[in-house]
């Protein structure tokens, strides 16, 4: 009996040795679950130095900044406290596989947050990269709602390039009036359009010129308001700084620059991009950079960063921050005169960036070489009963008021959500004019979406056009929910589905989310719809996806998990259960 418990004592010992060697040797890693609690509101603050009603989290625009790790889970929980104001927010650039309805969208995977309610997100972050969040409901985005989402690599995972520290910048346009007005307007006969913006913020600062108001001295707009100090990245002399950049803005396409200081573009929406180096980035609204910048000036001084608007003349000022060189005081202003970036109507550059974004040789997703069906968008824009409108096709979206996810999985009534004839998949290539204002500006309205083949490869080509003013093309950034897409390719003047298909990039395309399409111009996109749901695609523009600029896909629906009850209780599920 002794010797039995001898021999049992020491196959314990020798498991416990083996299981200690394991931990050692084969570290386990386990996801994390990560928690926020959110509290939506107004609250008076003076991002540019005029003081006006914003929307904050948790008393700050922009929001915290969401840190992760690959395979984490995150949970926000989102209370809306706007007492007035429904509320949605979409995870820019997270797919959400498995999990549609945490998507965000307001009409096409949710029903708006009441006010008063409290929203529970749940969702995998399934890569690392740079990503945002923003209000999804009306035009609140441009309202202050918005925010970064870091996701970084699981442990003992490296990124393809070296830095020694690592900084988030999110740019944005900021507009004195209301999101109410803007979008009253909008929506009126006659059209009032929302104007320039007034400011640029850089992480949610910039400075307005208070003496441009007709009563300065009431006290709305005050420049020496702490809000509105520019912001600071301070570095230390020699050292290299991963910058992740992102641009949420309202309207403006935007360039970034660093005085005195080139860089190298290394990530773009989360895929690592052969690196090259330039003195300024473009962004387009929704689209996210990672930059290495090495700190290799004069320690002895700050230098300015810019941001200025491109692509429309530009009436706001150039937005300011500082790059200060410890130990220089870090409110010390730079004694140069800030540059206002390239010239805002020269195209080539953009395009010539746009060109230039590839993958990474040794991380390259090769696409499927055809695909199963093409679809081609015209953006124009027209007029429905007197309405200005933006549409694809001749056709304007308009968003249903039950969210096309819960009818489709819960099989309801149809066609009293929404129109069962899908949207047009071309336009008359032949005779339609691209430089010239249509011949007939009329559009029609739908809220009909498109119903792919599960796990089929499909092209989208977006063709710019004249707008309702001669000799007038605007820059559209396009945004894909739910999917990233190859960029096969941009071109000048109108796509030839014969000509130009041959001279798609099939070898190293970059992977994306969102995409410019450039004025008189043409960008080829192909994505396979292999995640389950609906998802939104339209103009990351507020508002020109508010005056009808997107469509929506369909796939797989039938594979989508039991929805939660809670994103019910509008349209036709008004009588389902919410907690």
């Amino acid at each position: 009996m002794v010797k039995i418990l001898e021999l049992h004592r020491t196959s314990v010992k020798l498991f416990d040795l083996w299981s200690l060697i394991c931990l050692v040797a084969f570290p386990i890693v386990e996801a994390r679950v990560r928690h926020y609690r959110w509290d939506v509101k107004y609250e008076y603050k003076s991002p540019d130095c005029f003081q006006k009603l914003v929307m904050t989290i948790n008393g700050g625009t922009p929001g915290p900044t969401i840190l992760a790790q690959q395979g984490d889970t995150i949970v926000v929980e989102l209370k809306n406290s706007l007492l007035t104001e429904n509320i949605a927010i979409h995870w820019h650039g997270i797919r959400q596989i498995g999990t549609p309805w945490s998507d965000g969208t307001e009409g096409v995977t949710q029903c708006p947050i009441l006010p008063g309610d409290t929203f529970t997100y749940k969702y995998v972050v399934d890569r690392a990269g740079t990503f945002m969040y923003h209000g999804h409901y009306g035009m609140q985005r441009e309202a202050g709602l918005y925010g970064s989402i870091i996701v970084s690599l699981p442990s003992g995972a490296s990124e393809p390039f070296a830095y020694d520290y690592d900084r988030t910048i999110i740019l944005n346009d900021w507009f004195h009036k209301s999101t109410y007005e803007e979008a009253t307007g909008l929506s009126s006969i006659p059209f009032v359009w929302v104007g320039e913006p007034q400011s640029l913020l850089i992480n949610g600062r910039g400075r307005y010129n208070c003496y441009l108001l007709a009563n300065p001295s009431l006290g709305a707009c005050n420049v020496t308001n702490p809000e509105c100090l520019p912001h600071v990245v301070t570095v230390i002399p020699g050292k290299t700084y991963r910058l992740r950049i992102g641009s949420l803005t309202a309207l403006s396409a935007l360039s970034f620059q660093i005085e005195g200081h080139n860089f190298t573009v290394v990530e773009a929406d989360g895929h690592y991009v052969e690196p090259f180096v330039t003195k300024n980035l473009f962004l387009y609204s929704g689209e996210t950079y990672s930059i290495l910048v090495k700190a290799n000036q004069d320690p002895s001084r700050n230098f300015w960063m810019t941001t200025s608007v491109v692509g429309r003349e530009p009436k706001t000022p150039t937005g300011l921050a500082i790059l200060n060189y410890y130990p220089t005081h870090f409110r010390k202003s730079p004694s140069t005169v800030p540059t206002t970036g390239p010239a805002w109507n020269d195209t080539a550059p953009r395009l010539a960036q746009s060109l230039a974004i590839k993958a990474l040789q040794g991380t390259i997703h090769t696409p499927p070489p055809t695909s199963d069906k093409t679809i081609v968008l015209l953006n124009t824009q027209n007029k429905i009963e007197g309405h200005v409108r933006w549409s694809l096709n001749n056709v304007s979206f308009s968003i249903p008021y039950t969210p096309y996810l819960i009818a489709l999985k819960e099989k309801l009534n149809l066609s009293h959500v929404f129109e069962q004839k899908p949207p047009p998949e071309n336009y008359d290539f032949n005779n339609y004019d691209i430089y010239s204002v249509a011949k007939n500006v009329n559009a029609t309205s739908s809220n009909g979406l498109y119903r792919l083949k599960f796990n089929s490869t499909v092209d989208v080509v977006l063709q710019n056009a004249n707008t309702m003013t001669a000799n007038n093309s605007e820059i559209h950034p396009w945004h894909l929910h739910g999917h990233d897409f190859w960029v096969l390719g941009y071109g000048k003047g109108k796509f030839d589905i014969t000509k130009d298909v041959a001279k798609y990039n099939l070898v190293n395309p970059i992977m994306k989310n969102t995409v410019p399409v450039h004025p008189y111009g043409w960008t080829a996109l192909r994505f396979r719809a292999d995640n389950p749901g609906v998802w939104a695609f339209h103009c990351h523009i507020e508002s020109h996806f508010y005056m009808g600029m997107g469509v929506v896909f369909e796939s797989g629906v039938e594979k989508v998990a039991k929805l939660p009850s809670f994103i019910m209780g509008c349209g036709e599920t008004k009588s389902y259960h919410r907690p």
